[in-house]
C-alpha cells in the first residue's frame, strides 16, 4: 500500500511538471511580440566562406561525431566498424556476422555505456549491455560519442545518467526538390553473405511525411580458422555462425504549426543466430542457438515556445524476447527471458541571457523481467530521474554544470528484493579558448554510478540482492586545435585529453564456499590519454586527401586489493595500447580509402601471466567506391577487401575473427 501511494505520489508530481512546464513556456511566449514596426528594407547579399569549428572541437568534453559523408569515406558497413574508428572505445566482438557486439568506453564496461537511439536510450534491464549489431548503418545519419557530460542540456534525464553514450541519429529526408525519396541497397561478400534494404520516404503534405526502412540480412558464417592451442595448430572451419535477421522502421514526422512537432517511431527486429562458442581443448563444436526479438515504439513532440522557451517530450514502450536454446551432449537447454519498459520524459529548457540556458528534464521508467528459469523472482523496477543542468557560451568560454537525482525502487514475487537507492551525480565541464586562433583548452569532472542489473541481482543462486550501484568517478583535461590558415593543408584539426577515472563498489563474481556470489568487491583505476588528428589536402580541382588518425593509452589496472596476486594487473580485454588510422584519395575516377587497427596485447583472465596472454593484432582493409550520377538519380558501388594480412585474431578469447573476406556494396538512390 505504501509503494502504491508512493508511486500515484510520483505519477502525479511527473504529470505537475510537465503541467507546469507548458504554463510557463507558455506565459512567456505570450509576452515576446513583434518589434518591427517601420518599413522593411533589402539589405544587399554579402558572400562569407569559411568553415565553421565542429563540435567536437568546442565543447567542454570529449566528443566524437562522425557523419554520413565521412562513414561513406572510411566505407563502414556496420555500426561496430564504425565505433571502432572512435578514440578511448572497446567493442568487444564475438567474430563473424553474427556475433554479438558491444561497446565499452575507456574500459568501465558495457554497462557504464549508453545508446540512445533518436534521442531516447536503449536500455536492457537483464544484462545491461545493448548489442549494438542489431542496429543498421543504411539509414544512419550521424553516430557521436560523448564521454563524460556532453553540452547538450537539452536532452532526457536518462542521458545524463551514464559515464559515456553513443548517441544513433536517423536520417530526416529531404524534400527540398521532390516529394519522395528512396534508397535501395544491396550487400552480399564472403561467407553467404546477402543484406539488401529499402527505404523510402514520401512527403504527404505540409505538415506530414513519412519514412520506411525495411533490411534483411543472412549469412553462413561459416568462415575457415587457424589458430594455436598452446603448442598445437588448430585448422578447422567456424559451424554454427548462420545468422538471419529482419529489420523494419516507420516514422511518422508531423508538424503541427511552425512552433510545435511530432514524430512517432516504430521499430521491429528479428533475429536467429548460431553462437559459435570458444574453441577450446580442439573442440569447435557448438549448437548454442539464440533468437531475439525486440519492438518498440516510441513519440516525440516538441514545443518551441519562443527563442528563450521550449519543451519536449518523450514516450516510448519496448519489448524483448530472447530464447537461449543449447543442445549439448549434458542436455538440452531451453530458456526464455522475456522484459519489458514503459519510459516517459519531458524537458524544459530556458535561455533567459544570450548565451546562458538552463534545462530541467523529469524521466520515469517501468522494467520488468520474467523468465523461464528455476525460481524466477519476476523483479520490477521503478525509476525515477531528475536533471537540472546550465550551459554558458562565449566566444573565448563555454562551461556546463549539472545535478542528477536518481531514485530506485523494485520488487519482487518471490524472495527479497534490492533496497531503494537514492544518489545525487554531479557534472561539471568548462573550455577556454585563450587566444584568436584555434587552440582551446578543456576540463571535466563526472561522478556517475550503475545500477546491478537483473542478473546481478536476482539471477538463480549467483544473484546477490544486497549489490550496491558501481561508482565513477571521471576526470578529463585536454586541449583541441584546428586550423584552415595553413600553406601546405587546407584544414587540421587535433585534440588530446588525459584522463584519470576511478571505480569503486565494482561487481564482480566471488566464490563462496560451493557458489560463485556477485559482491562489491571490485576497484578499477584507469590512466590514459586519447589523441585525435584529422587533415584534408586538396591537391586539385577534383582532387583530394583525408587523413584521420587515432591513439589510445589506457592503464586500466585492479587496486581491490594490495595482497592479491592481481594487484595493479591491468583488467581483462583492455589493451593498453590501441589506435586506428584511415588514408582517403577522392577522385573522378575511383575513391580509394585504406583503414587499420590496432590493438596491444590483452589479457583474458584478472591474473596478467602469459597463459593468460592475448596477442596484439593489426586489420589492415581496403575499400574502392565511385558514385555515378545522372539527372537526380544516383548510383554508387563499393569494394571492399576486408582484414588483408588474413590473421585469424581474437578480440574475445578462443573466438577467433574472420580471415580475409571481402564485399560488394551497391546503393542506388533517388
Amino acid at each position: 500500500m505504501i509503494k502504491d501511494n508512493l508511486c500515484r505520489y510520483i505519477w502525479l508530481r511527473f504529470y505537475l511538471f510537465c503541467f507546469v512546464c507548458w504554463l510557463c513556456a507558455s506565459l512567456q511566449a505570450q509576452q515576446v511580440g513583434d518589434s518591427i514596426t517601420g518599413k522593411v528594407h533589402a539589405i544587399p547579399e554579402v558572400g562569407i566562406k569559411g568553415r565553421r569549428v565542429p563540435p567536437a572541437l568546442s565543447a567542454t568534453a570529449p566528443l566524437q561525431q562522425m557523419k554520413k559523408t565521412d562513414m561513406e569515406r572510411l566505407g563502414v558497413s556496420d555500426v561496430a566498424d564504425a565505433v571502432r574508428h572512435f578514440s578511448g572505445v572497446s567493442v568487444k566482438d564475438y567474430g563473424g556476422v553474427g556475433g554479438l557486439k558491444t561497446v565499452s568506453v575507456r574500459s568501465l564496461g558495457a554497462q557504464h555505456t549508453a545508446v540512445s537511439y533518436d534521442g531516447v536510450t536503449v536500455s536492457d534491464c537483464q544484462s545491461g549491455q545493448v548489442d549494438i549489431s542489431r542496429f543498421s548503418l543504411d539509414n544512419v545519419s550521424e553516430l557521436a560519442l560523448s564521454i563524460g557530460q556532453s553540452d547538450n542540456i537539452y536532452q532526457t534525464a536518462k542521458m545524463f545518467a551514464s559515464a559515456g553514450a553513443l548517441s544513433i541519429e536517423t536520417a530526416r529526408p529531404d524534400f527540398s526538390d521532390r516529394p519522395l525519396r528512396l534508397l535501395a541497397n544491396m550487400k552480399t561478400g564472403s561467407y553467404g553473405l546477402a543484406n539488401p534494404s529499402l527505404f523510402y520516404a514520401q512527403k504527404l503534405s505540409n505538415r506530414f511525411s513519412l519514412s520506411a526502412h525495411a533490411d534483411y540480412l543472412r549469412a553462413d558464417g561459416n568462415y575457415p580458422f587457424k589458430m594455436w592451442n598452446g603448442n598445437k595448430l588448430i585448422d578447422s572451419k567456424r559451424n554454427n555462425s548462420d545468422i538471419e535477421t529482419y529489420r523494419a522502421e516507420l516514422n511518422l514526422f508531423v508538424t503541427l504549426n511552425e512552433k510545435q512537432d511530432l514524430k512517432a517511431k516504430v521499430y521491429l527486429f528479428d533475429s536467429e543466430r548460431g553462437l559459435p562458442g570458444g574453441v577450446i581443448y580442439d573442440n569447435p563444436y557448438a549448437a548454442e542457438r539464440l533468437y531475439d526479438r525486440n519492438y518498440f515504439g516510441q513519440l516525440k513532440y516538441e514545443n518551441r515556445f519562443s527563442e528563450k522557451w521550449k519543451l519536449q517530450a518523450s514516450g516510448k514502450f519496448n519489448f524483448s524476447w530472447n530464447r537461449d536454446y543449447n543442445n549439448e551432449s549434458s542436455g538440452i537447454t531451453d530458456n526464455r527471458f522475456r522484459q519489458t519498459e514503459t519510459y516517459l520524459s519531458a524537458t524544459l529548457w530556458s535561455e533567459p541571457v544570450k548565451g546562458l540556458s538552463f534545462s530541467l528534464a523529469q524521466d520515469f521508467a517501468y522494467n520488468y523481467l520474467s523468465t523461464t528459469l528455476q525460481n524466477n523472482q519476476y523483479p520490477e523496477r521503478f525509476t525515477y530521474l531528475t536533471a537540472i543542468a546550465t550551459h554558458y557560451k562565449s566566444n573565448r568560454f563555454s562551461t556546463t554544470a549539472s545535478l542528477l537525482n536518481t531514485y530506485i525502487t523494485e520488487n519482487v514475487r518471490t524472495g527479497k528484493a534490492a533496497a531503494d537507492r537514492k544518489r545525487l551525480s554531479p557534472a561539471v565541464s568548462l573550455s577556454w579558448k585563450p587566444f584568436d586562433f584555434g587552440l582551446r583548452f578543456r576540463a571535466s569532472y563526472k561522478d556517475i554510478f550503475r545500477t546491478p542489473t537483473f542478473n546481478d541481482l536476482y539471477y538463480l543462486v549467483i544473484g546477490n540482492h544486497n549489490l550496491k550501484p558501481e561508482v565513477t568517478r571521471q576526470f578529463n583535461v585536454g586541449t583541441t586545435w584546428s586550423s584552415t590558415s595553413l600553406e601546405f593543408i587546407d584544414y587540421l584539426s587535433l585534440s588530446v585529453d588525459a584522463y584519470y577515472n576511478r571505480v569503486k563498489d565494482k561487481i564482480v563474481a566471488v566464490p563462496t564456499m560451493f557458489i560463485w556470489k556477485m559482491m562489491n568487491l571490485g576497484k578499477v583505476e584507469t590512466i590514459g590519454t586519447d589523441i585525435n588528428l584529422a587533415i584534408e589536402k586538396e591537391l586539385a580541382e577534383h582532387y583530394k586527401l583525408y587523413l584521420t588518425g587515432t591513439y589510445n593509452f589506457m592503464q586500466a589496472e585492479d587496486i581491490t586489493d594490495r595482497n592479491s596476486k592481481i594487484w595493479r594487473n591491468q583488467i581483462i580485454y583492455t589493451p593498453k595500447h590501441s589506435g586506428s588510422g584511415s588514408l582517403t584519395f577522392e577522385n573522378p575516377y575511383v575513391n580509394l580509402t585504406y583503414n587499420i587497427m590496432y590493438a596491444s596485447e590483452r589479457y583474458s583472465i584478472a591474473q596478467n601471466i602469459p597463459e593468460n596472454r592475448i596477442k596484439s593484432y593489426t586489420d589492415h582493409s581496403i575499400s574502392l567506391s565511385h558514385t555515378f550520377k545522372w539527372k537526380k538519380q544516383s548510383l554508387r558501388i563499393q569494394l571492399d577487401a576486408l582484414n588483408l594480412s588474413d590473421k585469424n585474431y581474437e578480440i574475445v578469447r578462443f573466438y577467433p575473427m574472420p580471415g580475409r573476406n571481402y564485399k560488394v556494396t551497391i546503393n542506388y538512390k533517388l
